[in-house]
């Protein structure tokens, strides 16, 4: 009696499995893979075999083998994730389903694995949505400002945000989107002024016929004009009581009350660079598109002085809104950007700050850079 090959045990073994004989396949399958070399061995046709007859050990096994072959077979991780799911392992079941969805965004899909791949995707969203819920369980309460980040960046409700300012980055600074005003003792005098400039505000908006905003984004006559959907739009308009380093004499003599609340406020002066502050007017259906600020040594400050329903700041990968009598205090070198949703206009007091962490010596130097680059001509 002559002994069949391997090779014909495994052909006959897939004739089987394609008449849905599993357990003739399994049987000519699990003989071939003695007499074989590995890498020639159809291990994902006997994984599927020993799966149609329950024996969930012998197909994982029979998949390890495919996989230590083959470590981005997207079926076999497919099927690998679907066993450790039918396990109960979650965390690994994702592992290997994460696994397969990323080569197949590179690989493609093996034509009939699309459903589970869907399958897949689903079950990741779900056991994600699990995990984050065990860990809000285990951490309920009591944790610090930094410790509710940290876990927010595990949970993946948070990212992690840097700063990019587009022209200096000092380094050594901490990554922080938004300051608690309460750091910042000069504020308490600013808000006590809110009143004042908020009637401020509606002397100068009375006569809308009269409008004295101006757009904000503008361009410079000797500069290219800025790629910005908002450029000459009066939808983002800015009223400027400093600009680039100099009071705006008119509208300061019209708003004393503002002009003394920004006194309190350790704006840098650099001539010809710093301070500004403006009201910062966003009108309704306006968007500043995302964006980052040009140095990561100052913060921006946010007062609201007219403040409307649907309107959203976003610092990297967090969202607050204005309300009445609270500051937004953030790093602009982290990509912002700023809607109104709303049907009403929402304007602040915006001006910049140095970093408190910026030590005076180093405020001095960077002054003296910055007023070096606005003076260099490239004149030999």
């Amino acid at each position: 009696m002559t002994t069949a090959s391997p090779e014909n045990l495994i052909s006959e073994g897939l004739a089987a499995l394609r008449a849905r004989n599993p357990a003739r396949a399994v049987e000519l399958l699990r003989n071939a893979s003695g007499g074989i070399a590995p890498e020639r061995m159809p291990w994902p046709a006997l994984a599927q075999a020993e799966l149609a007859l329950g024996n969930h050990a012998a197909a994982e096994m029979a998949l390890d083998r495919q996989l230590s072959l083959a470590p981005r077979d997207v079926g076999a991780l497919l099927a690998k994730g679907q066993l450790r799911q039918h396990a109960r392992d979650d965390r690994a079941a994702v592992s290997f389903y994460t696994t397969a969805l990323a080569q197949a965004a590179v690989s493609g899909i093996p034509r009939g694995m699309e459903g589970m791949a869907a399958a897949a995707q689903a079950f990741i969203g779900e056991a994600q949505s699990a995990f984050r819920q065990h860990l809000d369980t285990v951490m309920a309460g009591g944790l610090s400002p930094a410790m509710e980040e940290a876990l927010g960046l595990l949970r993946g409700a948070r990212e992690i945000d840097l700063q990019r300012p587009s022209l200096f980055y000092f380094p050594g600074l901490p990554q922080r989107r938004f300051y608690d005003p309460a750091e910042f003792g000069w504020m308490e005098a600013v808000l006590a002024l809110l009143p004042q400039m908020q009637a401020e505000l509606a002397a100068v908006t009375a006569d809308e016929a009269a409008d004295t905003f101006a757009p904000y984004v503008i361009a410079a006559d000797d500069r290219p004009a800025p790629n910005n959907p908002l450029l000459g739009d009066p939808a983002w308009g800015a009223f400027y009581f400093w600009k680039d380093g100099a009071p705006v004499a008119t509208n300061a003599a019209r708003c004393p009350a503002t002009m003394a609340a920004l006194a309190h406020a350790p704006m840098p002066m650099i001539p010809g660079r710093a301070p500004n502050a403006l009201w910062s007017r966003l009108k309704p259906g306006t968007h500043i598109a995302p964006h980052t600020g040009m140095l990561n040594t100052r913060l921006i400050c946010h007062v609201p002085i007219r403040t409307a329903p649907n309107c959203t700041l976003r610092v990297g990968s967090e969202t607050r809104i204005w309300e009445p009598g609270v500051p937004l205090i953030f790093d602009d070198s982290m990509e912002h950007e700023a809607r109104n949703a709303g049907a009403e206009t929402r304007t602040v007091l915006l001006f910049e700050i140095w970093r408190p962490e910026v030590t005076e010596d180093d405020r001095a130097a960077i002054a003296r850079l910055l007023e070096g680059i606005a003076g260099y001509d490239g004149a030999a």
